[in-house]
């Protein structure tokens, strides 16, 4: 299950265990093709990551803190610890490569 986040909720949410951060908005073309693969890598490794979403309009300050300047952005964060930032459109295989490296 992919978890819409916040700026109130996205330390507590991403800071433990293996997390994938969605950065995207409604009105991004490749967000939305980003979008079902996300669903797919969150439903292929349930339990070993929790898989996030986050609308760039709705939270600004966030994405700031990050600095994200394009989207879709994916972050990868390991025990509240940024490891891998990807900017722009993935295939499936491609995030997969990524997660295994951090995901038991």
């Amino acid at each position: 299950m992919v978890k819409n986040l916040t700026d109130q909720n996205f330390e507590k949410e991403t800071g433990t265990g293996v997390t994938l951060t969605d950065f995207w908005a409604t009105w991004c073309p490749p967000c939305r093709m980003q979008g079902p693969v996300v669903e797919e890598i969150a439903k292929e490794y349930d339990g070993r990551v929790k898989v996030n979403k986050m609308d760039v309009d709705a939270n600004q300050e966030t994405p700031l803190k990050f600095g994200i300047m394009s989207i879709p952005t994916l972050i990868v964060k390991k025990d509240g610890q940024v490891v891998e930032k990807l900017v722009g459109l993935h295939r499936k295989d491609q995030l997969e490569q990524v997660l295994n490296r951090y995901a038991n």
